[in-house]
């Protein structure tokens, strides 16, 4: 409910400010806000040729071709003249993000259908999980850390193992892994849930767990430094590490408290000193590699997990093959079935992700984004906070809202003062250190049909601003 109502006033004010915009000349055209793409100029007037400045017409008539020139204005790079048939159209600037119709295209295309596609092959993984016992004898050995984690599911549950994976992929930043799994623990999660159109407590200690993000290797963020010319790309590991894992601490806490969790249980101090273990000796090792021995560890890692995940399931399935006798299937079948769950499950999630990416496209092309992200950046430089942080702030203020528009920024920071700048390495942070707190609630509450998500978004939120500001802290220790 909460979640609608922060969608529609979005939706609504975006619309009430383009159209004031548009009739108190600020805005030339309104087709961009629904046609336009992403860095496509943006059109801001259009006049007479008689209108320009001398040095635009001048240059019009010394061209070969007077239908169509384009002149790049002296004093501001940014400005493009289009001349045809006597009047001179004026671009400035860059779309931020695609319109509407084309972000309805592109949602389409380029994420419903991909995550269709892995939600159809690791939800049949999941059936052959199940079936063969493999999930029921993790969601055992896990029981006496879970049922304190999350008090109101029963011991040896189903969902104990789903989320087991799903925390696990993105740890180790198998995204394409980590939505499926995650996706069949809520279902799992919602078998349980008395009230169906409420989020469970468990759903929500999920969800918020979820979207912290710990992650230990960062795979894409490594990637898009590289490309960018780091001189170490995988230098933020550690500062990636450090903030995502004191924002799944402060989620845990924070729901903790809420729920009323017994923090003194020995089998939950046990488990987290084992998971701060592992961190430490994990960063101790790719702390002593070079330069190559990182990179190589960084970017064969994830991938041999998933493939020993795969294998793993599929041997172990044959050998329980009685087991799908029992059910009256076999291994191939029971895929099979699997993956047809995956569809539907993806096919549920679109109009709610439709719904929020199109809102997001308005908010953006609208301009209410960029204002309050001046805003805030002038607040800061005021406070005396360094320009290098400020100019990274765009990046940590869009990663809630779209994965794909903070990844935009992160690159253009990049490219515009440096990947080895604070700039650049702070944006690498923010990217890598907290999920797309909208988009994940859209999709897995979506998925189940809550429409009810109580105070999920508030802690996904409040969450989010201390991975910001704890990334602003070791970047600046680290780098």
């Amino acid at each position: 409910m909460v979640l609608s109502r922060f969608w529609l006033t979005i939706f609504i004010s975006s619309i009430i400010f383009i159209i004031v915009s548009l009739f108190t000349a600020n805005t030339y055209t309104i087709d961009s806000v629904l046609n336009g793409k992403k860095d496509d100029p943006i059109l801001v007037s259009e006049k007479y040729a008689e209108q320009l400045p001398a040095f635009i017409k001048d240059s019009i008539k010394k061209a070969p071709d007077q239908t169509m020139i384009i002149n790049r204005d002296t004093l501001n790079a940014d400005t493009t003249y289009v001349y045809k048939n006597k009047t001179v159209k004026i671009y400035s600037g860059i779309q931020k993000s695609d319109g509407l119709l084309p972000t309805c295209k592109s949602t389409l295309l380029d994420l419903i259908l991909p995550l269709i596609a892995y939600l159809a092959f690791f939800c049949g993984l999941m059936e052959l999980l199940i079936i063969s016992g493999a999930s029921g004898k993790l969601a055992k050995g896990l029981s006496p850390v879970f049922v304190k984690v999350f008090p109101s599911i029963p011991k040896n549950h189903p969902s104990i193992s789903y989320m087991t994976l799903n925390f696990a992929a993105n740890f180790l930043g198998l995204d394409s892994a980590a939505t499926p799994f995650g996706l069949k623990a809520m279902e799992s999660l919602q078998e349980i849930n008395p009230d169906k159109d409420r989020a469970s407590d468990a759903q929500i200690m999920f969800m918020c767990l979820h979207a912290s993000g710990l992650t230990l290797i960062a795979t894409s963020i490594i990637g898009y430094r590289a490309a960018a010319g780091a001189s170490n790309p995988a230098d933020v590991m550690l500062p990636c590490i450090i903030t995502s894992f004191i924002g799944t601490i402060a989620a845990f806490l924070i729901v903790g408290i809420k729920q009323k969790i017994n923090f003194k249980s020995a089998s939950l101090v046990i488990g987290l000193m084992v998971l701060i273990a592992a961190i430490i000796g994990l960063l101790m090792y790719v702390n002593h590699l070079d330069l190559i021995g990182k990179n190589f560890f960084t970017t064969n890692l994830s991938a041999l997990i998933l493939l020993v995940i795969i294998g793993f399931t599929l041997i172990f399935s044959f050998i329980h093959e009685k087991k799908f006798k029992e059910a009256e299937t076999t291994v191939f079948d029971a895929f099979v079935v699997g993956a047809n769950n995956g569809v539907k499950t993806g096919v549920t999630i679109f109009p709610y992700v439709l719904g929020m990416l199109v809102a997001i496209s308005l908010f953006r092309n609208s301009g209410l984004f960029e204002i309050i992200s001046d805003w805030i950046a002038f607040i800061f430089s005021n406070m005396g906070v360094n320009k290098q942080i400020t100019d990274a702030l765009p990046v940590a203020m869009l990663r809630p809202f779209s994965s794909a528009g903070s990844r935009g920024f992160l690159i253009d920071s990049m490219n515009t003062f440096g990947a080895d700048s604070l700039t650049g390495r702070l944006s690498s942070i923010f990217q890598c250190s907290a999920e797309s707190t909208f988009y994940v609630i859209a999709v897995y509450f979506g998925s189940v049909n809550i429409k009810n998500t109580r105070y999920a978004l508030g802690t996904m939120l409040l969450v989010d601003v201390i991975c910001v500001i704890t990334a602003i802290f070791v970047a600046s220790w680290f780098f």
